[in-house]
């Protein structure tokens, strides 16, 4: 079931994601689409997650921030605070295999001061294409 304001996504897990916008603005709030759903253990919060993601800003073409590019999946705590909330509230209770796409407006990341560092505005919604590799 897509969403009309969701951009469109390769739904190919493990290959390097490729995001075409829709011609409108983001969506309002947090939300998540499970392009691919995987067979593997459930994320739980708490778990130690590894996963290869590929961060944009609403509407940009090349990523601020991108594990896919780097050739080096990272890991870390999930649900626990380690991450920005838009991850802690989207990746538990998706399985390892699952490619996932998340739509985070600013309060759910980096908040209203943006991360300048990495070209993101106070405003910018920003766009994540997360492949779940593990969970332990």
């Amino acid at each position: 079931m897509a969403d009309s304001n969701m951009p469109q996504v390769n739904a190919e897990f493990g290959a390097r994601p490729v995001i075409e916008f829709p011609d409108a603005a983001a969506p309002k709030g947090l939300k998540a689409v499970e392009l691919v759903e995987g067979d593997g253990p459930m994320v739980r919060r708490g778990d130690t997650v590894t996963v290869n993601y590929h961060g944009v800003v609403w509407g940009q073409d090349e990523p601020f921030d991108s594990s896919f590019d780097r050739h080096a999946p990272a890991s870390f705590g999930i649900g626990v605070g380690q991450v920005i909330r838009g991850w802690d509230q989207t990746v538990p209770g998706h399985n390892v295999g699952s490619r996932l796409l998340i739509s985070i407006p600013p309060e759910y990341g980096y908040g209203s001061h943006g991360a300048p560092q990495a070209g993101i505005g106070g405003e910018d919604t920003i766009v994540f294409v997360v492949d779940i590799i593990s969970t332990r």
